[in-house]
């Protein structure tokens, strides 16, 4: 696809009409002729160059003050987004006329409160699209916003993100000077909050004049994106957005879209799905976990290989507590609200039949923008997902951070909730981290848990978001984490513990093998990242002793693993400086 031109010139050449109602997600016909000419200009309130401090963009699951919608057509879908999501936040409106919202809203006993209306011209309604990216400085400081050159050729959504920033007093960075101007669309980009990005690599078919590490540069520079996956695009999905097949749950949970096998999009989903989860990790060095979810026919039982609609799932907006799913059809939608409550429990999962909009290429992640708070409180924890009764306890880390302090971190646990939850304060360690213990289980128990931590402002946000309803849980293995029986007893291995442990600067790991085998000595901080291969050899049977110099480590929880011939081993290790 030819890359656009991007001049500051007047918005009155164009001949598309500001608030035309019924565009359609794709292109229309018009829209295909007027794109071969069309010339982008850039809002005269925003920044063209690159925030001045690192940023790093918020990820949809984290804390919202509120969405944003643009009021045109479907108002029937978009009254009933509001009538949630106000529950949960604020909602701004983008619109033509507020008294016809509120009248409308009004006719169908929706309450008006949490609204804020801002009187704007526009296009279309996908403001997934055009809307403005959350950002904050230096992580979890002062909230800004990033924006990119919309690729469509609707020239008042693409400057939608000025007026926002403006109403909000926020600086909004663009992308939209060379060499820095991208062509992006908001669809077609999900990120975990720890500096990943997915997209499919329509990113690199409209920036077709850029290297893809020119546009890697551009992300990381304006949104902190440090890794940025791009996958094949689909041969079904006219406009190529992975928001129609894929969703981040959170940062280790991808629900992807499931066809039957050798169906429409099926094959080259299943193919991007092999290429992530083959050569990338989570931001905590771990595996994905995948949860599928049926893309479901049209009412004729037709996929879109044979003409049938493009109906998803996945394709759903996160507002704090709550979540609001596509629906279609009760004897699809059951399972599709099963999963979604499965995977997400405490959240309150809320279907909103799409039937109407479908048609148009897109569904409800594609009509809402998520506004982050101005003042997060920013928990990352990698959660407990084997543990053993073997085990004097189950080490819960997080790192926490906020703006204007921390003031106290709490872990909450229990292995009857119906009993409440025992309170566990969390002791900080070093870089904003913070360490508590639930003490080792017998097999076979179930242990829920969640951290909750309150800032020198008064704010107080608890992690998974809708606990206690939702908390991260965890069996009790029976298996120990020192003696395998995948290995035969004449061809076992033992880690002993290190010492001396607790250790200032150096410590020595022992182990000993029984036969002739591959080992792999590592070790790993408590956010699951390799933090130094110590060794990776063939070696005979025998004991050995393997010293580790940990001069450029910070305090903290580390552990040493033992991998023989595909088999895991591993001890604690705790610095102190």
């Amino acid at each position: 696809m030819r890359s656009l031109l991007f001049l500051f010139i007047s918005l009155s050449i164009f001949p598309l009409a500001a608030q035309e109602v019924n565009l359609p997600h794709y292109l229309s016909d018009r829209e295909r002729d007027l794109y071969k000419t069309y010339q982008a200009a850039p809002s005269q309130s925003g920044i063209a160059e690159q925030p001045p401090v690192p940023v790093r963009t918020m990820a949809e699951w984290e804390e919202l003050q509120g969405i944003m919608i643009t009021w045109t057509s479907y108002p029937n879908i978009l009254s009933q987004i509001i009538d949630h999501a106000q529950e949960e936040g604020l909602v701004y409106i983008v619109c033509s006329d507020s008294n016809q919202v509120k009248n409308y809203l009004l006719m169908r006993n929706i309450p008006l409160y949490n609204l804020i209306f801002l009187v704007e011209p526009y296009n279309s309604i996908w403001c997934r699209d055009y809307g403005p990216w959350t950002a904050y400085a230096d992580g979890y400081d002062s909230l800004y916003f990033i924006d990119w050159i919309y690729n469509r050729p609707r020239p008042d959504d693409d400057v939608i993100p000025a007026a926002m920033a403006a109403y909000l007093q926020v600086p909004l960075y663009e992308t939209t000077q060379h060499p820095d101007d991208l062509v992006h669309t908001g669809g077609n980009f999900m990120v975990d909050g720890h500096g990943r990005a997915f997209s499919s690599k329509l990113i690199l078919d409209e920036n077709n004049s850029k290297s893809e590490a020119e546009i890697d540069d551009i992300l990381f520079r304006y949104m902190g994106i440090q890794s940025y996956v791009k996958m094949d695009n689909l041969p079904h999905d006219a406009i190529h957005h992975i928001d129609m097949h894929m969703k981040l749950l959170d940062e280790e949970t991808l629900l992807v879209g499931e066809y039957p096998p050798g169906v429409a999009d099926g094959p080259q989903i299943e193919a991007n799905l092999d290429y992530v989860i083959n050569n990338y990790k989570t931001c905590f060095g771990r595996d994905y976990e995948v949860v599928r979810i049926p893309m479901p026919p049209d009412q004729y039982g037709r996929y879109p290989d044979t003409g049938g609609l493009y109906r998803t799932y996945t394709n759903s907006v996160i507002i704090n507590k709550t979540v609001i799913v596509p629906i279609y059809e009760e004897q699809y939608d059951t399972t599709a609200i099963r999963i979604y409550r499965e995977a997400m429990p405490g959240y309150n999962i809320i279907g909103v039949n799409c039937n109407d909009i479908i048609s148009s290429g897109g569904a409800i992640h594609c009509i809402t923008k998520e506004i982050g708070s101005r003042d997060p409180l920013f928990i990352s924890h990698a959660r407990i997902r084997q543990a053993y009764a073997q085990q004097e306890d189950y080490e819960v880390w997080a790192r926490i951070r906020t703006h204007t302090g921390v003031e106290q971190a709490v872990l909450f646990w229990s292995v009857d909730t119906s009993q409440g939850f025992i309170e566990v304060p969390m002791i900080p360690t070093s870089n904003d981290s913070f360490l508590a213990a639930i003490p080792g289980q017998a097999a076979g128990s179930k242990v829920y848990y969640y951290l909750s931590a309150s800032s020198h402002s008064g704010k107080v946000i608890s992690k998974p978001s809708p606990a206690p309803q939702g908390t991260y849980r965890f069996m009790v293995e029976g298996t120990s984490l020192v003696s395998d029986p995948a290995l035969p007893a004449n061809q076992g291995y033992i880690l002993y513990p290190a010492y001396p442990n607790p250790f200032n600067q150096t410590t020595t790991i022992t182990y000993r093998l029984d036969a002739l085998a591959h080992v792999e000595l590592s070790i790993y901080n408590l956010t699951g990242q390799k933090i130094v291969d110590l060794l990776s050899a063939q070696q005979a049977p025998g004991i050995y002793r393997i010293p580790w110099n940990a001069e450029n480590c910070a305090s903290g929880i580390y552990f040493v693993r033992l991998m023989v011939a595909g088999q895991t081993q591993y001890r604690k290790l705790v610095l102190i400086r």
